[in-house]
């Protein structure tokens, strides 16, 4: 049975790689950032790079997640430094605010030039 590429420890998904592409090593770096690779963390990063913050709500209603979808992936994110989160009320209502970090900015930037670097790669 052939092994599946798309699980691994950790939950963390597996890119395919390419082979023969940079002295036949994997186009998926080593260093490659699998923490912003996920989708809704890349949507979280994304939204927050073109807002100076978001609230928990306006992040839910943007990316049409569960609450407990944008909780687990917004903690994930705050606990590598790339999202800082402020909780405060306004009046009795609680208010989550999310900005992204200067960390997370160059996280995704790193990660947008990797992303870059394998489309010019693959089309040649």
């Amino acid at each position: 049975m052939a092994k599946s590429n798309t699980a691994r420890a950790g939950g963390e998904a597996r890119g395919p790689g390419l082979k023969g592409v940079a002295g036949g090593r994997s186009a998926i770096a080593p260093d490659f950032d699998r923490i912003i690779h996920e989708r809704l963390r890349l949507a979280i990063v994304s939204a927050l790079a073109v807002n100076e913050e978001l609230t928990f709500n306006e992040l839910k209603t943007l990316l049409d997640t569960s609450d407990g979808n944008l909780s687990v992936h917004a903690r994930k994110l705050e606990d590598a430094g790339y999202v800082a989160c402020t909780k405060s009320f306004e009046g009795r209502v609680p208010k989550t605010e999310f900005k992204l970090t200067s960390a997370g900015r160059k996280a995704l930037e790193r990660y947008l030039d990797h992303m870059e670097a394998l489309i010019r790669v693959t089309r040649g």
